[in-house]
């Protein structure tokens, strides 16, 4: 059936508009990290002993291979560690923003919130500068003249290498006609206090291809523009509610056309564009709740009044009890989860959509989606197409699942050639753990990748039949995910860096000092620790620059001084003189990904219809990529078979089966679709080709959409809010996803989420699965000797929950 509903005053919907390729720094802003002081009942010099302190379920009992530093690579550390403290700075919370690409500056805010019955007086803060990557830092307050900056959104810095940085006051709004920013353009080395005609609301954004027009919403609702760096500023609308720069200088924001309070909650909001700065508006939607991007696509949750119509999504066997959010997208295709019906399942199916986003079919059943409204979804970015995730099983396991594909086909993860399972255990499988474990302080990381080091995964997880709540271990993929390798017992904070020919890592304890830090140049095989400060320190969290290019790390944390009071402190560890060889050719080895032992030589290693070869470091070249590392690859095409086609509409794949069936509940030969007013019919014989495959030739089943001359709904209306002013109108990309009554909460980060919940159904409680899972006390991870050969195939941003959203 599909999935509509209609009731008397109309209904929910979430409508997809294609807008082109959105930047990736529209959906979070990689440059910004935050750590927090935590506070402690007992001494913060105390150091507990290790019986009272392990707090971990359980133990895993396995020898890592460690390797001892050698007196000169001590040396050499020594020579370039370099740490910071941050005497008498009381900060409870330190913001670092990297200033451009490869500059090496960072802006520190060290911040201090006033009393809750203070509020309107605010707090007090310090801004440090470093001009070398951290190793160094300078109290820069006096430049703006010890201005309070506001903790929430005070430092914003320029898209690109742009050396323009945005310092945001917080003042009190009852007592100044404005707020006050202080502007730089030489990366924070000076700044110059400009008055505004209003108080900030939201964070000052930039353009992202002229960061000299800002846009901003003030506390009374004013949408405020300028074009000049901030310098001077225009109202362009009222009653603003949220905006977004689109392509070029397209600018989206919602408004209430009355001011309402709280229209977003009852989706009396607009839906606006701008393609001129403010001169003209073009309405897009009306009686919306909110908006966000997602890949190619713009979201917005629309309110249908009777006799409106728009292209509705297509997803089998959806009904209105259920909530669904979108998982992740792209330019080409939406992963969506709809939940099983019923009262706090946790679990549901995830649909893939086509590259129009309208026709969805079933990807992955008995998905998780925890009460606390966390996914597990995991797109690795360090091989193309690999999805990661967890599904709950009917009996109560949790266990990871692992796609190649684009959510094409789904396994489960190997187990690790050094693991071994208990004597009792009949499947024992990998299983990573992911939101769900860090939302419960299992894990103090998500899984790790990065574009720059090709097939690199890093994550917690654990072995057996289904994921265990003990003290899980990290392991390793170097290959995306098929073949994995437990390398560090425990959890740990780990980053990449070099490109991946470096890793570091950091125990996690939760109330012990520490004072050392652990690396690998051969990815993870083996271990050298280095003890980078004689006085302890409780850990806050590692910071390096993104991109995952950089040699240095830096180490943050706090310690308590002669008067037992805590002192922020930095220690900044460059590995560039340890690694002091640049790789030369002979250091890099040709990959062919997604290969398979054994495979057939004209498909091995075909994904998506091509095959792709890498350049990559050998695992054993001890030198550095550097800076100037370019990911080379080459890419060859494939003849089509049925891996290149995901099943279409009303068809699913069986388990370890490519062949697509009907589902029990889907009777229509064929299927109408109403697109820009016009009815297609879509005739297919179970397979549609995934959105951006490109193989050729070969397997080629029936799929024929028809565009007839019958009408529905309100073409114009769908032609008239193309986003797009490159493209045509006959290019629009649209999509409404009918729900019961709901809100749509948009969340975007590292892992977008856009949920639909019902605002008559009582929030979710945060309720978690591990108590039904199997606990393995017998799980083990063996490495061999230093001497051995074993083959065997990195910022932090927390997104509010969305309860916290919707409520």
């Amino acid at each position: 059936m599909l999935w509509k509903v209609t009731v008397c005053c109309g209904a929910w919907l979430l409508v997809l508009i294609f807008s082109g390729a959105i930047s990736a720094k529209s959906q979070r802003d990689p440059r910004t990290v935050t750590f927090t002081r935590t506070l402690r009942t007992e001494k913060l010099g105390q150091v507990r002993s290790r019986s009272r302190r392990e707090s971990w379920f359980g133990a895993s009992n396995f020898a890592y291979c460690r390797q001892p530093l050698d007196p000169s690579e001590h040396q050499t550390l020594d020579q370039n560690t370099h740490e910071t403290g941050f005497h008498g700075d009381d900060g409870s919370s330190f913001t670092l923003t990297w200033v451009g690409d490869g500059t090496g500056v960072i802006l520190v805010l060290s911040t201090i919130s006033g009393p809750l019955d203070t509020f309107y007086e605010g707090g007090s803060s310090r801004l440090y500068r470093s001009e070398d990557y951290g190793k160094t830092f300078h109290d820069i307050s006096h430049v703006i003249n010890n201005t309070f900056i506001r903790k929430d959104f005070g430092v914003s810095a320029g898209p690109g290498n742009s050396k323009q940085v945005i310092l945001t006051a917080d003042l009190p709004i009852t007592k100044t006609e404005g707020g006050v920013i202080f502007t730089s353009e030489d990366t924070g080395v000076s700044f110059t206090s400009v008055s505004l005609p209003f108080h900030p609301a939201q964070p000052i954004t930039f353009n992202f291809q002229n960061p000299n027009y800002l846009v901003a919403i003030s506390t009374d609702g004013g949408l405020w523009l300028s074009l000049d760096f901030g310098n001077r500023w225009t109202k362009v609308h009222e009653g603003a509610h949220s905006f977004m720069w689109g392509a070029n200088i397209t600018l989206y924001f919602s408004y209430s056309p009355n001011g309402t309070v709280e229209a977003d909650q009852r989706g009396e909001l607009f839906l606006k564009r701008t393609k001129d700065l403010g001169l003209t508006f073009t309405t897009i939607a009306q009686n919306i709740f909110s908006f966000g991007y997602i890949g190619g696509f713009l979201f917005t949750s629309v309110m249908e009044k009777l006799g409106d119509k728009f292209n509705k999504a297509q997803l089998p066997s959806a009904s209105t009890e259920q909530f669904y959010s979108v998982l992740d997208g792209d330019e080409d295709m939406i992963f969506m989860h709809v939940d099983k019906p019923g009262e706090d399942t946790y679990y549901g199916t995830v649909y893939t959509s086509d590259d129009r986003g309208i026709l969805y079919s079933k990807s992955l059943e008995r998905h998780l989606f925890g009460g606390e409204g966390k996914s597990d979804f995991t797109n690795i970015t360090s091989l193309r197409g690999v999805y990661l995730t967890n599904v709950l099983e009917e009996d109560g396991g949790i266990r990871t699942v692992i796609s190649f594909d684009r959510g094409g086909e789904w396994r489960l993860l190997k187990k690790p050639e050094n693991v071994k399972c208990g004597a009792n255990v009949k499947k024992c499988n990998l299983h990573i753990h992911g939101e769900h474990s860090r939302y419960n302080n299992i894990t103090p990381m998500l899984p790790l990748t990065d574009p720059t080091a090709i097939g690199l995964v890093i994550a917690h997880g654990s072995v057996g039949e289904s994921m265990s709540a003990m003290r899980p271990d990290v392991y390793i993929s170097r290959d995306g995910g098929y073949t994995w390798f437990c390398i560090l017992k425990g959890p740990h904070h780990y980053s990449i860096l070099d490109s991946g020919g470096l890793i570091v890592a950091v125990e996690a304890h939760k109330d012990r000092q520490i004072n050392s830090i652990k690396f690998s140049t051969d990815e993870g095989q083996c271990w050298k620790s280095y003890n980078f400060t004689d006085h302890p320190i409780f850990f806050a969290g590692l910071a390096s620059e993104p991109g995952s290019k950089t040699m240095n790390i830096s180490v943050w944390g706090y310690r308590p001084e002669d008067d037992d009071q805590p002192m922020w402190v930095a220690v900044t560890i460059d590995f560039e003189r340890l690694l002091t060889r640049e790789c030369q050719e002979r250091d890099y080895v040709t990959w062919l990904a997604h290969a398979t032992e054994g495979g057939d030589s004209e498909t091995d290693g075909c994904v998506l219809g091509y095959k792709e070869t890498y350049r990559r470091l050998r695992r054993l070249a001890i030198c550095r990529n550097g800076r100037d590392y370019v990911v080379v690859r080459k890419q060859t095409p494939c003849p089509c078979t049925m891996e290149d086609y995901m099943c279409d509409y009303g068809y699913y794949r069986h388990k370890n089966s490519s062949e697509c069936v009907k589902q029990a509940d889907f009777k229509e030969e064929t299927l109408e679709v109403c697109v820009h007013g016009v009815v297609e019919t879509l005739q297919t014989s179970g397979y549609r080709k995934v959105p951006s495959d490109k193989c050729e030739g070969g397997f080629s089943p029936l799929r024929r959409i028809n565009s007839g001359q019958k009408h529905c709904g309100n073409g114009s209306q769908a032609s008239s809010i193309s986003p797009n002013p490159e493209k045509p109108v006959d290019s629009l990309k649209l999509i409404v996803v009918c729900v019961t009554v709901g809100v749509v909460a948009v969340v975007i980060s590292v892992a977008i989420l856009i949920t639909v919940r019902k605002m008559i159904s009582r929030p979710r409680p945060h309720a978690y699965l591990f108590s039904a899972l199997r606990l393995q006390d017998d799980d083990q991870c063996i490495h061999p000797e230093p001497g051995s050969q074993t083959s065997s195939n990195r910022g932090s941003y927390q997104a509010d929950s969305d309860d916290e959203l919707i409520q």
